[in-house]
């Protein structure tokens, strides 16, 4: 069956970016090939046919999959049942690759801005042209800036190449300034769970009996294994499920109990369900003697703040009586009980202790590194690829250190940007380098993020797609997509951990590269005009020139790393069979490279259950339980599979400074954070009289932005609508499908109105990825609304994390 692309029609042939001299055909090619790009799902009985293993790249979960491939053309793609992670499944957005393969808009070659920034108008060059601008602008700066690598940032989306091209950034080029997706994603939860229970870990939502999940729309916002587990079990198994949410979402269609809270809440809720616990001695006392710290500490400071349900319920809108039959249930089923960790984006201001309190009342219950609780699991090893990194002497720290109590080495996107923007930078940053992440829709307040790209000398972009920040580029460089080139192999950790392989499935289309190949080139035409800066700048580098010949400079430049390219001469091919077979087999290279999925014991423990059912280890293979028992002998005695129980009662040695569960963290002290989770009533952002608070969140057939402009997703779901309860729409005069305004401190934005009852008063919520304002993007531009256009760009004070939930706004119908 053909594809066929109804919508728009593809706006009968408008031209992607407004492209000038005669390079109309950048993102529209009329040529044989681009008719072929709308793909196809016919199967044939061809003898030139492939099955070619792959990872998706749609959403995180990086489901495995096999590419059919049909002269040359993908024509389908279908799970690939050998993943312990994805289990046979490939959800919509990963059957929709094959779009983001075949996308007309997509990038073709290198673009070089002949037009202001933000207006889509590039001219198509070579890419020796494209490396040659940027080594030109490059080398100007740094001549400017006396060798200070750092005066130029970088950031990168979540993908199996991200290293790579941190790699070039951070030990090549030299640069301090990197700020990844973790500060407007994970940060405060990883780092929470981190700190107190010394790992995030992973929620067994297939072995579980009880789970809390808060803010967390699992059966609508990502559709994976993991996710099928527990509705399966609580509609099947027996599992109860309780949903904690303003919102009526798809996941709490399934919930035995469902509470309606209030947002930027939720503290006030975990902290009396702990009360509850404590006061009343339902926790697992054995448990907590032998492996918490400073417990009587907590204890203390819970039961004297009288963090009760009945003073929660003031605040959280929930009941009482339900916060308290919430607690005894849980622990009644503990261990194997979660209150299920989260995977999205920072809330509130007190979202780090949220985190904090939340891993402490699941670990009350024993419920930590235990079949049914939070796990740990374990990761095969790989082998490494040495990289020499030169040593500079003229880079600076990053910019932001100290607007956040800890800021570590993936930044924190707003205070690194408004810096920028309010000119506080102790040194200028005057370009930036972007792989795979757009920043214009993702970071909030989209309109300082374009100040901050207009206030540079040099922007380039490294992408598949002419994104909203692709079109603030000087320079654009295409990438392939996922399905056009091999990836870095990785391992994937957990109960059954197996490492997987990306596999080139065709050669790159139009003139795109995978990211290796990209920095490979750049750097060659990059390593010695920037030898020469650091020459002219860097006092130790000419201490230790001094007296060299030619002969020996030029050895010097290779031995010290001064070769910018010698990280990225090898394939991505060559390098994963090289990190792989330093500590597996060839047998073992045979079975990753033909499945694209390998673990011990693989071919005697792979069976085939039945039809979408297959079991990967064998029970007593798994890793449940991997924390180190103190006492060898417990580890010898107790089986962890089945016992999860006793497991939990036992001494172990976790990954903190106190090898326990951590309540109390007294080095926070130090940089003016409280030790313990603590409520207060004054971080809580009241909603004025006429105005709501605005939350967002992710639906299971998007991908943040990119998948913005992907026209198979589109069909299920063209654009977002905002939710409104309905008694407020109604005093509002605002009915369905009506065009309403929201506007904050920071933007406006127009959007259809949804009037549901399925929303707690006073709160608006729509999804996120939409509002594209990018000429290039056909099907995504103008198509809903950003939320980042009316988020305040508003940081948590621990890692300076951006807050997405915190944001009042107004609503009046258009």
């Amino acid at each position: 069956m053909q594809v066929e692309i109804s919508r728009r029609k593809f706006l009968q042939g408008t031209v992607a970016l407004s492209v000038i001299a005669s390079s109309s055909a950048i993102c529209k090619d009329t040529s044989k090939q681009d008719k072929m790009s709308l793909g196809t799902t016919k199967t044939s009985n061809n003898k030139d046919v492939k099955l070619i293993p792959t990872l998706c790249e749609m959403c995180v979960n990086k489901c495995a999959a096999y590419a059919r491939v049909e002269n040359n053309i993908v024509t389908k793609l279908e799970p690939n049942p050998h993943f312990p992670k994805s289990q046979n499944m490939l959800c919509a957005r990963g059957n929709a690759g094959i779009q983001a393969l075949y996308d007309p808009d997509r990038l073709k070659y290198p673009l070089i801005r002949i037009g202001k920034r933000g207006d889509g108008k590039y001219k198509r060059v070579t890419w020796d042209e494209a490396y040659s601008y940027i080594s030109e602008k490059m080398t100007k700066i740094l001549d400017e800036e006396k060798d200070n690598r750092s005066c130029f940032g970088y950031c990168a989306g979540e993908g199996l190449a991200e290293h790579t091209f941190k790699t070039f950034m951070s030990n090549k080029i030299g640069s301090s300034n990197f700020v990844n997706h973790a500060s407007i994603c994970l940060q405060t939860a990883v780092s929470g769970y981190a700190l107190t229970i010394g790992k995030y870990g992973q929620a067994d939502l297939q072995n579980a009996k009880y789970v809390i999940m808060a803010g967390a729309n699992r059966a609508e916002a990502i559709l994976t294994p993991d996710t099928m587990d527990i509705f399966k079990r609580t509609r099947g198994r027996g599992t109860k499920l309780v949903v904690v949410d303003p919102r009526f979402t798809n996941t709490a269609i399934h919930a035995d109990n469902y509470l309606a809270i209030q947002s930027g809440t939720d503290l006030a809720f975990v902290l009396a369900l702990t009360y509850h616990v404590i006061k009343n001695e339902l926790y697992n006392r054995t448990y907590v003697k032998n492996n918490f710290s400073n417990f009587d500490k907590y204890k203390e400071h819970v039961l004297n703040s009288e963090y009760t349900p009945k003073w929660a319920e003031k605040i959280t809108g929930i009941p009482a009586n339900e916060i308290e039959q919430v607690a005894q249930e849980f622990m009644a089923n503990a261990p194997q009980a979660i209150y299920y960790q989260g995977r999205r984006s920072t809330w509130t201001k007190n979202d780090f202790q949220l985190r904090r309190a939340q891993a402490i009342f699941t670990a009350l219950g024993g419920g930590i590194d235990v079949k049914g609780g939070i796990v740990f699991g374990k990761k095969l090893p790989l082998g490494s690829h040495y990289v020499n990194a030169p040593l500079y002497s003229n880079p600076k720290a990053r910019i932001e250190k100290d607007e956040a109590a800890i800021i570590g080495g993936s930044g924190s996107w707003i205070a690194w940007r408004n810096m920028i923007v309010e000119e506080r930078t102790p040194y200028p940053i005057r370009g930036m380098f972007v792989y795979k992440q757009n920043p214009v829709l993702s970071v909030p307040n989209t309109k300082k993020t374009k100040e901050m790209f207009e206030k540079m000398d040099l922007v380039v972009v490294i992408d598949t797609m002419p994104s909203d920040t692709a079109i603030m580029a000087d320079v654009i460089l295409p990438e392939c997509t996922y399905l056009e080139r091999e990836d870095p192999v990785k391992s994937f950790p957990g109960v059954e951990p197996s490492i997987a392989l990306r596999k080139k499935v065709i050669n790159p289309m139009y003139e795109t590269k995978p990211v290796i190949e990209i920095i490979h080139g750049l750097a060659k035409k990059l390593s010695k005009p920037l030898f020469e800066i650091s020459k002219k700048y860097d006092e130790d580098l000419q201490d230790e020139l001094e007296g060299l010949s030619k002969e020996e400079i030029d050895e010097l430049y290779e031995d010290n790393g001064y070769n910018l390219a010698d990280a990225f001469e090898h394939s991505q091919e060559h390098v994963n069979k090289e990190m792989f077979l330093a500590k597996y087999n060839q047998e073992a290279w045979e079975i990753l490279n033909t499945k694209g999925v390998f673990y011990p014991k693989m071919l005697s423990s792979f069976e085939k259950i039945d039809n979408n059912s297959f079991r990967y280890y064998k029970e007593k293979d798994k890793f449940f339980t991997v924390v180190k028992l103190e006492n060898k002998e417990d580890s010898d005695d107790i089986d962890t599979c089945i016992n999860p129980r006793d497991i939990a009662e036992v001494k172990r040695l976790f990954s903190t400074p106190s090898k326990k569960i951590e309540c109390y963290l007294e080095n926070l002290t130090k940089k003016g954070i409280e030790p313990m989770p603590v409520w207060h009533q004054e971080d809580f952002k009241e909603i004025p009289e006429g105005k709501f608070k605005f939350i967002t969140g992710r639906h299971a057939q998007f991908t943040q932005n990119s998948t913005a402009n992907n026209v198979m997703l589109l069909e299920l779901m063209p654009e977002n609508y905002v939710w409104i309860n309905e008694k407020d729409a109604k005093k509002k005069g605002i009915k369905h499908a009506d065009l309403v305004e929201i506007k904050s401190s920071v933007g406006t934005i127009q959007i259809k109105a949804f009037p549901t009852d399925k929303i707690v008063a006073n709160t608006v919520f729509y999804i996120h990825g939409f509002g594209s304002n990018s000429s290039g993007m056909t099907f995504a531009n103008r198509n809903g609304a950003s939320d980042n256009e009316i988020i305040e760009d508003e940081i948590e004070p621990v890692f300076g994390s951006a807050i997405m939930h915190e944001t009042i706004v107004s609503i009046r119908k258009v």
